[in-house]
């Protein structure tokens, strides 16, 4: 049976009681049906796991006693920080999903020459807290302690590969495919992925000055929300946690 578990922003350690946030308390009463003695776990992204025991259901929310905490080894080696361009609609809390299931470590959302979804201001805060959010539910889901953190958009020009040598962009025709990387040893990748359209020329000379290097993936070119989930996929299969 699949362990139930919801995320909570704030401390958690053994022998605590508390109430539920009314959002978490929907979820776990009314949603999934759990009742009072019932046991599931909450996790607030500290890498731990606590199981707790529902005490009683009141009208602010279900108090809980945390019984123990338990660590969760189930990260990749791989350290990977996905800068995906920002994708139109429900296709960038896709990648977000999908890239979180798989192990992605941190996303920073990119603006470039082609992308179409243009952010500022209130939206933009809206849309980070939004990815946030599908990150948590993700992680929920999947089994992870960790929650990869989403950075605040940028543009392509601010991008920086932070002096790590496995900075890639994908290209189809580049020489160095992913079954002959040298992968650095504290794991740490960085991926960037271009919009629908894929990156101008301008892109990717800001991305080579960024310390970028091209990656064949395969000799087709992928749609911005199938590149980044195939590499990360190809990634874990030669030198991840498969």
């Amino acid at each position: 049976m699949r362990t139930i578990r919801s995320f909570i922003e704030q401390p958690l350690q053994p022998e605590r009681e508390l109430v539920l946030p009314e959002l978490v308390s929907n979820h776990v009463v009314r949603v999934l049906r759990l009742e009072i003695d019932d046991v599931f776990h909450l996790f607030n992204g500290d890498g731990f796991d606590y199981p707790c025991r529902i005490l009683t259901l009141e009208k602010r929310g279900a108090r809980v006693r945390i019984l123990d905490k338990v660590a969760v080894l189930n990260e990749s080696p791989l350290r990977i920080h996905l800068y995906q361009s920002i994708a139109r609609g429900e296709k960038m809390d896709w990648i977000l999903q999908k890239a979180t299931e798989l192990g992605v470590a941190e996303f920073t959302p990119i603006v470039s020459d082609r992308t179409e979804v243009k952010l500022d201001g209130e939206r933009s805060d809206k849309k980070l807290a939004h990815w946030q959010g599908v990150v948590r539910s993700a992680c929920e889901q999947s089994g992870r302690a960790w929650v990869p953190a989403v950075n605040t958009p940028i543009a392509i020009h601010r991008i920086d590969a932070g002096g790590i040598a496995g900075a890639y962009y994908l290209q189809p025709d580049a020489p160095d495919g992913i079954a002959g990387l040298t992968i650095p040893e504290d794991g740490r990748l960085v991926l960037a992925i271009g919009p629908e359209g894929g990156f101008t020329e301008r892109d990717i000379r800001l991305l080579q000055t960024a310390g970028f290097k091209g990656l064949r993936v395969g000799p087709r070119v992928l749609r911005t929300e199938t590149a980044g989930i195939a590499v990360t996929a190809a990634l874990q299969s030669h030198y991840g946690d498969w």
